[in-house]
Formats: structure tokens, C-alpha cells, sequence
């Protein structure tokens, strides 16, 4: 009786819709489940499964940007973003760099840690390596990993200071 009531109930909760869905025509990047159109244009039969397709709108068509009088295409701000003067630019800009010096900083030394650490794929041994090659293998590998990564962050940090504007002084 539980076994029939279950399977009553596993029936009736499977939506039915996805029984009968149409046979959907592709049309190039558009579909279709019209299948007159689908003959007219030459579409084909999409075939495997169901489709979900979701209407998306376009953005609407705003006044063209003005150029600038230098040519130079820099970006502008829309016309409700907050002001900000010259001078507190200036120290935001001033204020970033001491920033990003200082994480630079720490991330070359994190990387000459790691470095000596690796020691050119050659880390020294520790007590549970020497019991588990495995684990010193595994290490190793990590540590390859991670001045690679460090390098990487090193690169970042430095195309980020290159992108503020030069120091004022």
C-alpha cells in the first residue's frame, strides 16, 4: 500500500509539461517551435532534450558620448557621479600607491621566503618527509605552486601601480 501510494504521489507531482514540449527548429541564433516558419527559413530540428530559451532585451539606445577635443578617447563619468577636486584626487591617487608599494613590499618578501624555501626544486627534508617520500613529493609540488602564484601576484601589483598616475612631487 505505501509503495502504491508513493508511486501515486511521484505521478502526480512530475510536471506534465515536460512531456509535451513541441519540437523546437533552430533558425541560425534564433529559435523557433513554429514549424511552417521553420520550413520557410530552412531551420533544422534541435534534437536531445529539451529547450529553454529566454528573451533578452537590449540596452537602451543612449545620446552617442562626446569626443574629447584632444582624440585621446579617455573615459568620462556619467554626469551624476560625485565631483571630487583636483587636490582630494590627488591624495586618493597618493594614498593608493603607498598602498599598493606596501603590498608590493610584502609580496616580495613572501616570494623570497618561498624561494629559498623551494630552494630550485629541492626543499630541504623534514621529519615526516623522510618518512613518507610521497608527502615531500606532494610539498614540492606545493611550493612550485605557490612562487609561481607569488610571481604572479608580484606582476599584478606592479601593472596596478603602473596604472595610477605618476606621483606628484
Amino acid at each position: 500500500m505505501k509503495k502504491t501510494l508513493f508511486t501515486l504521489l511521484l505521478i502526480a507531482s512530475t510536471p506534465f509539461a515536460a512531456w509535451a514540449q513541441d519540437r523546437i527548429y533552430r533558425c541560425g541564433n534564433e529559435y523557433t517551435n513554429n514549424a511552417t516558419q521553420a520550413k520557410e527559413r530552412g531551420c533544422r530540428l534541435v534534437e536531445g532534450g529539451n529547450v529553454t530559451v529566454v528573451q533578452g532585451s537590449r540596452p537602451a539606445a543612449g545620446p552617442a558620448p562626446a569626443s574629447s577635443s584632444s582624440g585621446g578617447g579617455a573615459a568620462t563619468s556619467p554626469p551624476s557621479a560625485p565631483k571630487v577636486s583636483s587636490n582630494d584626487q590627488k591624495a586618493r591617487d597618493s594614498d593608493a600607491r603607498a598602498i599598493l608599494e606596501s603590498e608590493l613590499r610584502k609580496a616580495e618578501t613572501r616570494h623570497a621566503d618561498l624561494v629559498k624555501e623551494y630552494n630550485n626544486g629541492a626543499p630541504e627534508r623534514n621529519a615526516l618527509d623522510l618518512r613518507n617520500p610521497q608527502r615531500y613529493t606532494e610539498r614540492t609540488a606545493e611550493l612550485k605552486a605557490s612562487v609561481a602564484r607569488s610571481e604572479s601576484d608580484i606582476a599584478g601589483i606592479k601593472r596596478e601601480i603602473a596604472r595610477l598616475p605618476a606621483p606628484a612631487n
